[in-house]
Parts: structure tokens; C-alpha cells; sequence
């Protein structure tokens, strides 16, 4: 097949139109083309008049080698990449030792995010019949648990937005794009295993894929479902205290029931919030380093004022469906400010894991239909800005999310301030037209005590700069809530070249948790390299 990328036509075209302009741009005649794939469709809105779609395409015509000579140079039509997924198994020595293992060499997962569940499944799906340990709950109980917390303010510090099956980025906005490189397409082996499991097949090819929270609780079912059915065992309400490390090695971990679970290999994908684990890790040596990571606050628009600044005239058509935003500004100050987990139609919503903190986050579903949009307004910070061991910046995290706790009222309800009364610097008193999505509720204050100095003082110089690239951002009404403290891990868990800490041989540091992704698609490629390390190692003598 043939590729043709960044073929434009206008947004409202016809399936003639683009099968039309495919032979145009090969030369060729209706004959000759036998069948076509889209394989990426983004849109170009720079210009909100005149809104155009991009086609990446692969064809199949009955005249593909001459038409790759004929267009040899041309970086735009190349040769269709073999995007299928290879796995490790194939070339290994021995393909029949994966069902041979011995209780010592079975695989131990710990976590069952978008990082576990990937690396669980690629194991499964070779044969090495991993075990899965997530401290939090299925991912239905889970459901129930986080729910309970924003309706009723009742906190379970082990089943909540952070722990539980499906990780984090169940309560997002399930977005399943990302900007790694990822010249062996495991992003592609990602998505088809999401459509396999219930996901809408357009997730193969918009540019911006995402699901929502509601899809992927029943999708993240369907996986463990095939990973238990191919050999491999998924635990819930287990959380790892203890790992055993002997002489550079690890050979196994200590439940908090006390049990003992021996194995020589070990993937680590606790996610960006296991601070106890860290904790526990850094105890017993394991390297690790600070980290930049990012702190703000959400900030809610009416989500027709951004579909308005971002489509004009087009606002509220269908292929186009909720605007989003990406923003950067580089302040006076030397910080940067940016928008971070933009959530189209969707909700901020409740995030902390531990006891008399607030975190927020943000979420959408599916549809995008709610009346707001949210995203996080970030400034960047890093270990200078809070000195100390390795493990500061959990520190520093805390001790905003108390902080946050501390204005909202001690009640789980979260800090906010209307827009303008922000950049004005004077305390919030009444709500304007927007209304706050946040559960359990808000309690209006001033913000300017939630955050360091710098950062409100970048925060205040950024949002007037972003009102100049989507019109109505400064709104006066929209709201800030705080406080976004969960964008990474502040910690880097450091690897190798083959995947293992640098200093404790079988335990291989993934995802969000180790620093090596940010967000679903990220953290699932992560666990796909993860799992294939694992693979080669486990089958050497």
C-alpha cells in the first residue's frame, strides 16, 4: 500500500471529494484504485474561517511499485509502514520456555494502570502467565468508592482517582494520544488492543483519540478478563510494604497481609501517587532521583465560549466535536506557565489519596457534553525549588494539598477564585456565570496563599497572554480551583538501557510512577517495552 499524508480538503467534504483528491494527487485513474484506509485525520483551525482536514491515507492500487518510483523523493507518498505488532516471543531461542517457568521466574506486575495493564497483557499474550498486584480496588468498586468520595466526602486512601484498576487515567479525560517517538508503532498495538476490548474503532484514526472515563471501565475489564484467561492472575486490595533485595537482586516483595510472593523479575508501575512505595523504595536503596514535575490550578470555561474562540462560525459541528487548547507562556520571572490534561465538555473533580489534602484533577466523558471546559494552568518547578533528598518534592506536594485542604474549609471542599478577581488580587465573594463543576463543592477565597509567590505571580502574567490566543480566556467569571499538584511524579526511578534499575537487578521502573511517561498512551507504551525486557531477560539461561 501506499501512503499519502497531509492530503487537505475542506471540512465540509464529501466521500467523493476525498476519493477524488486520492487520485488526483497519485495521478491515477478511478480503476486503478483499489481500496483505501484512513489512517489519520486531524483539522487545521488557524484559520476559523476556513477550517480544512487532514487525511494521512494508505492506499492500495493495482500500480504501487510504479507509482513508488514515480514518486520516489517525495516525502509526502511513501511506501505503507508494517505497523503490526511483533512479539518478543517470535525471536526468541526458545519459544516454549514461557510456559516452563518456574514459580521463581514468574513475572510480578505491581499496578494495574495503563502502564500495568499493557505490560501484564503483552506478558500474558507470550506466554509468561504474569501476576498482577494492585493495591486498589476493581475497577467497578473503585467506581463506587471514588463516587462515594465526591458525593458523600468519604475518603478511601486505597481506592480513589489514584489507586485502583485502570490507574489514573480512568478519571480523566481518556486521552490516548501522545508525543513520544515511537518508531516501532506500540502506540498502534495499544489502540488495537483498546478497539478489541470496546473502544470505537475512530480511535485508530482521529488525530486526537480519547474515550472518557465510563468506556474505559468496562474496556479495562475486557483486558484483565484475556489476561486472566491466557494464564495470568490479577489481585485487587493487595499493596506491596516490602521488597527483597539480595546482594544487587531482587527476589521477591511482602504484602501487607504479610504474605511473601518470590520472583527474580519485577515491573514497577505504581503510578505518580504511590508516595508510600517510593518511600519504601528509597528506604531500601533503590535509586532514585528528584524530578521536575508542575503545580497550578484548574481553571473552568463555559465550553461554548472555547468552542466559539477555537471554530467560529464552525463551532458545534460534528467531526470537530468540543475544542480543546494548548498553551505555553515564558514568563518575565524565568518560570513557565502551560495548560496541562485540557478536558474538553468535561468536570474538575476530587483527586486527593491521602487524608485532609485536596488535589484536583480533571475528567470527560466520552460525549464531552458537559458545560465546561477545564484544564490546568501549571507552572513548571524543579529540585532547586525544594531542596532535600530525593523525595522533596513529595514533600512540597503535601504540603500545598494541606494547604488547599486547609482553604477550602477542612471538609474536602477545594479553594477558588473567579478569574478576574484573581488577576486583580482581592478575595473571590460570589460566583459570576460560570458554575463549578467541582464535587464535593468549592468554598470561595483568595488563592493567592496557595501556591508560592512565583508561581501565582507567573500564573497571573500568563493568563492575560493565553486571552490573546483564544479570545475569552481572561473571562472575568471563568474559575480558578485549586490545586493541581498531581501532574508527574516528582521522583525519577532510574533505569537502563535494558530496562532495570540502575542499581537492583530484576526490578524494572515504569511509567508515570518511575518518571518515563505522562498520560495513558505514554504509560502503555511504557509498559509494552517494559514487558518485552522482562521477556528477553527471563529467557536467558
Amino acid at each position: 500500500m501506499i501512503r499519502i499524508s497531509n492530503l487537505q480538503l475542506p471540512l465540509d467534504h464529501n466521500a467523493l471529494a476525498l476519493n477524488q483528491a486520492i487520485l488526483t494527487r497519485l495521478s491515477i485513474q478511478a480503476d486503478d484504485m483499489l481500496d483505501y484506509v484512513v489512517h489519520r485525520r486531524g483539522y487545521d483551525a488557524r484559520k476559523k474561517s476556513n477550517i480544512m482536514l487532514i487525511y494521512t491515507l494508505d492506499v492500495n492500487t493495482n500500480q504501487d511499485d510504479r507509482l513508488l518510483v514515480s514518486f520516489a523523493g517525495d516525502q509526502l507518498i511513501k511506501a505503507s509502514p508494517d505497523m503490526s505488532y511483533k512479539f518478543v516471543a517470535h525471536a526468541l531461542a526458545d519459544p516454549q520456555t514461557p510456559t516452563q517457568l518456574n514459580p521463581q521466574k514468574r513475572p510480578l506486575v505491581i499496578g494495574f494502570g495503563p502502564c500495568g495493564l499493557l505490560a501484564g497483557l503483552v506478558l500474558a499474550q507470550m506466554g509468561y502467565k504474569p501476576i498482577i498486584l494492585e493495591r486498589g480496588a476493581a475497577v467497578r468498586q473503585r467506581t463506587k468508592d471514588t463516587f462515594g468520595f465526591w458525593r458523600k466526602k468519604v475518603l478511601n486512601t486505597e481506592s480513589n482517582v489514584q489507586f485502583g484498576e485502570g490507574g489514573a487515567g480512568t478519571f480523566s479525560d481518556g486521552k490516548l494520544y501522545t508525543q513520544v517517538k515511537d518508531p516501532n508503532h506500540y502506540s498502534r498495538k495499544v489502540l488495537a488492543e483498546f478497539v478489541a476490548a470496546g473502544a470505537p474503532e475512530e480511535i485508530l484514526f482521529v488525530s486526537k483519540p480519547h474515550i472518557g472515563t465510563f468506556r474505559l471501565v468496562s474496556m479495562v475489564e475486557k483486558m484483565r478478563a484475556q489476561i486472566v484467561a491466557l494464564g495470568g492472575e490479577v489481585r485487587f486490595d493487595v499493596r506491596v510494604d516490602d521488597v527483597h533485595i539480595e546482594d544487587g537482586q531482587i527476589n521477591g516483595v511482602t504484602l501487607a497481609s504479610g504474605e511473601v510472593i518470590h520472583s527474580n523479575h519485577v515491573a514497577l508501575a505504581i503510578g505518580h501517587s504511590a508516595r508510600d512505595t517510593f518511600k519504601m523504595l528509597f528506604d531500601k536503596n533503590v535509586y532514585i532521583e528528584a524530578k521536575p514535575f508542575s503545580i497550578g490550578f484548574r481553571i473552568e470555561h463555559p465550553q461554548s465560549a472555547i468552542d466559539e474562540a477555537r471554530f467560529g462560525k464552525n463551532a458545534g459541528n460534528e467531526i470537530l466535536g468540543a475544542a480543546d487548547y494548548k498553551l505555553v507562556h515564558h514568563c518575565d520571572n524565568g518560570r513557565s506557565v502551560y495548560s496541562f490534561c485540557m478536558c474538553p465538555g468535561g468536570t474538575v473533580v476530587a483527586a486527593a489519596s491521602e487524608p485532609h489534602q485536596v488535589v484536583t484533577n480533571g475528567m470527560s466523558q466520552y460525549s464531552r457534553a458537559e458545560r465546561n471546559a477545564n484544564s490546568a494552568i501549571v507552572v513548571g518547578i524543579d529540585p532547586s525549588d525544594y531542596p532535600g533528598d530525593a523525595l522533596a518534592g513529595i514533600e512540597l506536594q503535601r504540603k500545598l494539598e494541606r494547604k488547599a485542604y486547609q482553604l477550602g474549609g477542612e471538609n474536602y471542599d477545594a479553594p477558588a477564585q473567579r478569574v478576574g478577581d484573581f488577576l486583580k488580587g482581592r478575595s473571590s465573594q460570589k460566583l459570576g456565570n460560570v458554575e463549578p463543576s467541582y464535587k464535593p463543592g468549592i468554598k470561595l477565597t483568595d488563592l493567592a496563599d496557595a501556591l508560592p509567590d512565583f508561581c501565582i505571580a507567573a500564573i497571573r502574567e500568563a493568563i492575560p497572554v493565553f486571552n490573546r490566543k483564544v479570545k475569552g480566556f481572561a473571562l472575568e467569571d471563568a474559575l480558578l480551583t485549586g490545586v493541581e499538584t498531581r501532574t508527574s511524579a516528582p521522583i525519577c526511578i532510574k533505569r537502563g538501557k535494558d530496562m532495570q534499575s540502575i542499581n537492583t537487578l530484576g526490578l524494572y521502573p515504569a511509567g508515570e510512577g518511575a518518571g518515563y511517561a505522562g498520560g495513558i498512551m505514554s504509560a502503555a507504551i511504557d509498559g509494552i517495552k517494559i514487558a518485552e525486557a522482562m521477556a528477553l531477560s527471563m529467557n536467558q539461561p
